[in-house]
């Protein structure tokens, strides 16, 4: 397989079939997700990653695997362009550069810290989360007790699993969704089609590497 470019909008992993009768009703014009064969998509997981290498994001939360600056980055980037977070995320992360310090701030400091950025009980959220953090002793290293803590849903306890554990969890957001769409032809717009697209998403998450194969689909899509 060829190594994919960005907004390419077809699967390399084989030709399209109409879906039958047995095919998931959700999925139209779908390649049916039984047909893809697993070979097919190892070529499809391959050539992503291999272009991920020579094209991935030099982002400044990419440059380690620190739980606390994925989770940080994670909860920033909701709502709010990459372009926007990059300057509270280096400034946040020269001030508290780890959960614990976040966890000593007052509140006050890092809602002045926070002004700006916008939707801001994501900074409330984020220090509730950063004294349940410190209070444990760490990060949770999995996806149920990463969900648990405050102001952690679905979506962001997976980025953090696969991004900073190395979990072979799903991540779904808005890029990936367009990226599934794209591959298997999903017509039906969202947010119905948010369940089937995350069925899809899951049978192309890798064992290996998943974190970086989960940028990989975010910078992809």
């Amino acid at each position: 397989m060829a190594s994919p470019s960005p907004r390419k909008s077809a699967s390399r992993g084989g030709s399209r079939a109409k879906p039958d009768a047995s095919s998931d009703s959700s999925v139209q014009s779908a390649e049916p997700l039984q047909q893809w064969t697993e070979a097919q998509r190892e070529r499809f997981r391959r050539g992503l990653l291999q272009w991920y290498e020579g094209h991935a994001r030099d982002l400044p939360w990419r440059r380690s695997r620190d739980p606390y600056r994925v989770w940080l980055s994670e909860v920033m980037l909701q709502q709010t362009t990459v372009a926007a977070v990059k300057g509270y995320f280096d400034r946040f992360t020269t001030r508290w550069p780890d959960v614990q310090a976040l966890a000593g701030a007052e509140d006050a400091d890092v809602m002045a810290e926070w002004a700006g950025l916008g939707y801001y009980a994501r900074a409330r959220n984020l220090l509730a989360c950063a004294r349940a953090v410190a209070q444990r002793g760490g990060f949770p290293a999995d996806r149920e007790g990463l969900r648990a803590l405050p102001g952690i849903g679905a979506y962001t306890s997976a980025a953090i699993a696969a991004i900073a554990y190395d979990l072979p969890e799903t991540v779904v957001d808005g890029n990936v969704e367009r990226v599934v769409s794209r591959l298997f032809a999903v017509t039906e717009p969202l947010p119905k089609s948010k369940p089937a697209l995350t069925r899809l998403a899951e049978t192309l998450t890798p064992s290996r590497r998943p974190g970086d194969f989960a940028q990989a689909m975010m910078d992809l899509g």
